[in-house]
């Protein structure tokens, strides 16, 4: 999970390979009317991203051998409605300083996302609770380090699957 530009892709595909797991990213699953509005420079709302959000709940629950799914899961409530879906998910938060991931949309190419709605996902974001099964990495290192810290993360965790 992470706002746009915090490498979820590139993570999410490493840990896959790394795990043998499948990864799906999830802008895959979004709706056009949904993309062409971000691309438009325009924010989600909620009920934009209910029906969407449903879908990355589905797609984990499908994979029950375990899969690996990247999206922006930037609220409680969002995480929420994923965990109806799938009790066990655990969520990997990427995430970077404001000027680290502006740089990345800022320069990123064939992406729907412009870099004028990173502060609008900022204000949207609502870390990780202490509750919640998830753990937060640093994306000022490397994607390869970003994903080895996750692995060795995962095996000490107590609860992961």
């Amino acid at each position: 999970m992470g706002v746009s530009g915090s490498g979820k892709t590139t993570v999410g595909e490493l840990l896959g390979e790394r795990l043998g797991l499948p990864y799906r990213d999830g802008d895959d699953l979004h709706p056009q009317a949904n993309i062409d509005k971000m691309a438009a420079g325009h924010p989600l709302t909620d009920e934009d991203r209910w029906p969407w959000l449903k879908l990355i709940g589905r797609w984990l629950s499908d994979h029950t051998d375990g899969g690996i799914i990247g999206c922006s899961a930037l609220k409680r409530s969002y995480r929420n409605l994923i965990r109806k879906y799938a009790p066990g998910v655990c969520f990997v938060h990427v995430h970077g300083s404001h000027e680290l991931l502006h740089e990345r949309m800022y320069h990123r190419e064939g992406h729907f996302m412009p870099a004028a709605l990173l502060d609008s996902q900022l204000a949207t974001l609502e870390m990780l609770g202490d509750d919640e099964y998830g753990e937060l990495f640093d994306i000022a290192d490397e994607p390869a380090q970003v994903t080895e810290a996750v692995v060795n993360w995962l095996q000490d965790s107590p609860t992961a699957g």
